[in-house]
Formats: C-alpha cells, structure tokens, sequence
C-alpha cells in the first residue's frame, strides 16, 4: 500500500491521538504566530517614533577628554560642511560668554545669588547661537516665543538678540528697541536689537541649570555679531563654536552621519563627542521593549514545553506501532519509506494547526497585545508624573534625585499598537512548528527502526 494512504488511514483511525497532537500544535502555533506579531508591531511602532522624533546628534564637550584648561572649540565653517550632508535636515550651533549691559539696562536681581555664578554687577550669560528654533527648549515647548522671530541663520552677523520677559518688563522693552552689550574685559560695545521677546517658565527663584546665574537675564544673540564682540580672535575671521546639533532626516542615518562628520573634521573633533539625543526615543518606546521581550519569553517556553509534550506523544506512538513496524519490514516495506510515513502525518496535522492559528491569532494578538502595552505604557506615564526636580540651587544628589531621569517633554510612552498579518509570519511560524514536530517523531522512529524485523515481532510492545 502506498505509504501516503497509509499515512491518511492511521491519522483516521486515531483520531484521539490525532485531535491530542493537533491541540498540541495549535498552541505552538497560537503562540509562536502572537510573538512574532508582537515583535513585528512593536518594531513598526519603534521605526514610526523614531522618524517622529527624529534622530538628533550633539556634538558636545566630552568631558573624558584631556582637559587643556578651556574649553574646546570647533571653526563654524567646519560645522557648516557637516550640516550640508545629505543626512542632515537642519542643524545648529552655539557658543556663550558673558557680557556687560550698557546704556542703563537694569538686570533682574530678585531670587538668585549673582554671585554664585561668577559675574560682576550689570554682566550676564548670553547665548550666540546660529538658530535659536532648534534650540531643545523652544522645540519641545518649554521656552515660547511670545513676540517677534527668532533668529535664524539669516540673521548669523546681524545685532539681534532674544529677551527673557522678564528682564523685557523690568526696563520696559519691546521688539525693536536696542540694548548695548560690551565684552566684559577689553574694549568695545555694540547695540543690538530685539528680534524677539521669548518666555521661560521657570521661576526666578531657580538659577540656570548650566550657567548659575538668573534665568530672567539670559540672552540669545545673533552668532556671528555676537562672537565678534567678544572674542579674542574675531579679526581672524574664522568664527569658533563651542557645540553644535544636527538634526537628521532618518534615525537610520545615524552611523552613516557620524562617520562622515568625523571625516569632515578630523582632528577638530578633539574634545568633542558625538552623542545621540535618544532619550525621548527610549521614554516612547520604553512599553514596548516590555511587552516584546515578555511576549518572546512565553513564545519560547510554550513552545519547549510543546515540543516536550510532542516527543512524549511521538515517543508513545512509536511505541504503540512497533508491531505493525515490524509487520511492514518483515514484508519488504523500506525503513525510509515508514519514517516519511511517520514526517507525513506530523506535517499533515502541523499544517492544520497553523491554516487554524491564522485565522484568529491576529485579533487575539491585538486584543493581548493591546491590553499589555497600555498597562506598561500608564505604569510609565506615571513615573514620569511622578519626578520632580531638586530644590533650587540643589544638584539631587542629596534628596536622591538623579537629573538624567528627567522626562522628555513631548515624548509620552506609546500605548497604541497595529498587529498584521503577513505571510512571511506564517513562514516564521511554519518553519519553527514543522522543526519542533519533525524532531519530536522522527528521532524515536529512526531508533525503532535501526531494530530488526524479527526482533520487534518477537519482543513484542
């Protein structure tokens, strides 16, 4: 008889052990088939945050550098080569010294300590900077500009400057008017304009985080003007940045960029690091890196303990036939030809098992999956909520605090995510399930039939 309806005779004639071993493959199936839409959907999620976000590279002071007594520099033009790659959507850079106010301009003086931070009476921080736009407190929200533009690369060598309303309100300012800055050592002055009148939430009571000093007093100048009054080389003509910021079009572009920039600017590059911005990117995904790895975890265990169960179930069947084994060979019947018969039955009830699972594992996965991230992702949302910055003129070491646990503003954990079906997951799923139940029959079969005919019809079961 041919070997192929011998198969289907057996599988008909046992149909307990039939319907046991495709219940077994079903829940192979169902599980193998979830994880890999989980991984599938939330890796969809990942690439759609990341393109949102987008990746941001700063180029900073690596403070693991040999310290050379100041701080490091970079010649604009050299940032301006890296910020025309084709990787690169837009792109920043800045610098900042401090800066005496002249022609009677009164500094806020309430809630923090000048001292602190180092300046004399009448001098504050200011911030020359290429595009004040891409500056991370004004594109997360935080900073607003309330009246006025920003400054942009346009304005790279014009006297523009932004002010902090309240230093705006102090001495009764507004967009247009100018406000003398002098170097606070050497000669010089200069009048700049106000572009722009932009607002900082935070109290003045807090100093600046970077600078120490009032947070009311802090400018925002124009660059290249700015840079010139004040630097020592500014007859050079090469202006000198102190850090910069690329945005690029693709997270994907991340490697490609960097290894372009560090071969733009070669040495000019010592001091600096090149550093990701990803933490809003990790605050996002964050849910999902959960749900995957627990939903791999039982994909695994399910299906070793499938498997396990299979061979125990191979392993009896073989058992139970080693009769009719016996019969077969003592008539001729090839060894081969009986383990294809065995492969054939388990591929017959794999292939089930997985034409079943498809049907319905999709809107289970999205129901499960669904449920899952939404539980991680409000779990997240609230110990974001929960953070809270150190007192003012405190660095958390004290009260426990770790700033680089500060949230991202803008940047809330995904809760949301699509699960499809394609058919390449029923590959995946196919190629695991038929392994795992190919392993489990034939390698019981094989060892019975390494026996002789007439030693498995003379010892029997």
């Amino acid at each position: 008889m041919n070997f192929i309806k011998r198969a289907g005779l057996s599988l008909w004639s046992r149909k307990g052990k039939t319907l046991l071993t495709l219940s077994t493959f079903l829940v192979i199936a169902v599980m193998v088939l979830a994880g890999v839409l989980i991984n599938d959907a939330t890796a969809a999620a990942e690439q759609k945050a990341k393109r949102s976000v987008g990746a941001e590279v700063n180029m900073e002071y690596d403070p693991s550098a040999a310290f050379t007594g100041q701080a490091p520099r970079i010649d604009s033009r050299t940032v301006d080569k890296i910020g025309a790659l084709p990787q690169v959507q837009k792109f920043n850079y800045a610098m900042f010294d401090a800066a005496s106010l002249k022609g009677g301009i009164n500094l806020v003086t309430d809630g923090v300590d000048s001292a602190a931070s180092g300046l004399g009476e009448g001098q504050t921080i200011v911030r020359g900077v290429l595009d004040s736009g891409l500056l991370p407190d004004f594109r997360s929200g935080k900073f607003k500009l309330l009246s006025g533009e920003h400054i942009t690369a346009a304005d790279k060598d014009k006297n523009k400057v932004l002010v902090e309303e309240r230093l705006t309100a102090k001495n009764n300012l507004k967009v247009g008017d100018k406000i003398a800055l002098a170097p606070v050592s050497g000669k010089g002055e200069e009048e700049f304009t106000v572009g722009g009148i932009y607002r900082d939430p935070s109290p003045s009571t807090e100093p600046d985080p970077e600078f120490f000093s009032n947070r009311s007093n802090l400018l925002y100048a124009s660059i290249g003007s700015f840079s010139g009054l004040v630097s020592a080389d500014s007859g050079s003509g090469a202006l000198q940045v102190g850090s910069g910021s690329f945005l690029l079009n693709d997270a994907d572009d991340l490697d490609a960029f960097k290894k372009k920039a560090a071969k733009i600017a070669g040495g000019q590059l010592e001091g600096f690091k090149l550093d990701t911005n990803d933490k809003a990117i990790q605050q996002m995904t964050g849910p999902l890196q959960s749900i995957r790895s627990s939903a791999t975890l039982a994909m695994w265990l399910i299906a070793l303990a499938g498997a396990a169960v299979l061979a125990l179930l191979a392993n009896l069947a073989v058992k139970q036939r080693r009769k009719e084994y016996g019969v077969l060979l003592s008539m001729g019947e090839k060894k081969s030809r009986l383990i294809a018969q065995q492969i054939l039955e388990t591929v017959v009830v794999a292939v089930l098992a997985i034409g079943l699972s498809s049907l319905f594992t999709q809107s289970l996965t999205q129901s499960v999956g669904q449920s899952l991230l939404s539980s991680q992702a409000a779990a997240a949302q609230d110990k974001l909520d929960s953070w809270k910055a150190p007192p003012p003129g405190s660095t958390g070491l004290s009260e426990g605090i770790d700033m680089n646990d500060q949230p991202v503003d803008n940047a809330d954990p995904i809760d949301k995510i699509t699960v499809g079906l394609a058919p390449s997951d029923i590959a995946v799923v196919g190629s695991i399930g038929l392994g795992i139940g190919l392993l489990a029959t034939a390698v019981p079969a094989a060892s019975v039939l390494r026996l002789s005919p007439r030693f498995i019809l003379t010892k029997g079961k």
